[in-house]
């Protein structure tokens, strides 16, 4: 995978894990977060002798003591994508200025991808996206879903799936995802990221983002919408619009200026809705109305920073 720009990855918490990486634990072990210090005893690593505190212990008790300093060991986190593949999800308009879906999400998919990479974590991927497959054949009886456990199989999930799959997921793809999720905790240690890459037009209830949000994972809804489309709707009243079915099939529809103000406060009530319910939820999430990977990029940006502005206020 050729190198791109990343971002920075802010953890809203310490995160548990096995592996030697970046970011902060709850384990104790070689490390730079300070937790505290205690008597040197026969087989500690005599670098993690602290000199100045052993000094003054010494000074103030007449005789040679030594103390060590005790961190929290740093760990290998974990990056998961859960990606949206419902047909809806697959339109992309060709030489029109509007949003292409499956570019705006393989751009934002790629660019979590470089930035878990840079941050040495263990990327998975999951989606249903052979799920109602047209072909009986090729009907994927369970999700498809490659564990964060490997490095080969991290760089995997930019040259093939985020790319190459499907777009055959059923309607509550998102809620199935996390679902399942919820039944392979195991390898999923508090403090995994699960990016979850969708237009949520087809939300999941909240139940299914509460019970994922109890594994003490770090979610972070990317909304994918069509600013136009997705989160408003223009001024086309009495202009002839084809409208394509999810079998692609289109047909040229006409609205009055009534049904054009009643379906843009419709849309436009329903993203407020969405944001409402993930702040509710104390998710922080990322909104992208453009497949420019500059622009993309932009999106994750803020979110890095609001992320950042937050954990200081926090502090």
């Amino acid at each position: 995978m050729r190198e791109q720009a990343t971002v920075p990855l802010v953890s809203r918490r310490r995160v548990a894990g096995a592996l030697p990486g970046t970011l902060r634990s709850f384990r104790r072990g070689p490390g730079s977060d300070l937790t505290g210090l205690r008597p040197y005893v026969a087989g500690d690593d005599v670098r993690r002798i602290d000199h100045r505190a052993s000094a003054r212990v010494s000074s103030a008790r007449g005789s040679d003591e030594f103390v060590v300093r005790e961190d929290l060991t740093e760990d290998r986190g974990r990056v998961v994508l859960v990606v949206d593949r419902r047909p809806a999800m697959a339109l992309s308009p060709e030489r029109l200025p509007w949003l292409a879906k499956p570019r705006a999400l393989a751009a934002a998919g790629r660019l979590i991808l470089a930035t878990a990479l840079e941050h040495r974590c263990l990327v998975g991927y999951l989606d249903e996206a052979e799920a109602l497959h047209p072909e009986r054949a090729r009907r994927a009886a369970g999700p498809f879903w490659r564990p964060a456990d490997g490095t080969t199989e991290s760089y995997r999930v930019g040259e093939d799936y985020l790319g190459r799959r499907p777009f055959h997921a059923p309607a509550d793809a998102v809620a199935r995802a996390l679902g399942f999720l919820c039944t392979v905790e195991r390898g999923l240690p508090s403090g995994t990221y699960v990016f979850v890459l969708s237009d949520f037009l087809a939300p999941p209830p909240a139940q299914a983002w509460s019970d994922a949000i109890a594994r003490g994972w770090d979610l972070v809804p990317v909304v994918i919408q069509d600013p136009c489309w997705d989160a408003s709707f223009p001024d086309v009243a009495g202009c002839p619009l084809p409208v394509a079915d999810e079998t692609g099939r289109t047909r040229l529809v006409r609205l009055g200026a009534r049904e054009v103000a009643a379906r843009r406060a419709a849309n436009e009530e329903r993203l407020a809705g969405l944001h409402a319910g993930f702040s509710a939820l104390g998710l922080d999430w990322v909104q992208l109305g453009s497949d420019d990977p500059l622009v993309v990029h932009e999106a994750f940006d803020r979110w890095a920073l609001g992320r950042r502005l937050g954990a200081r206020i926090a502090r």
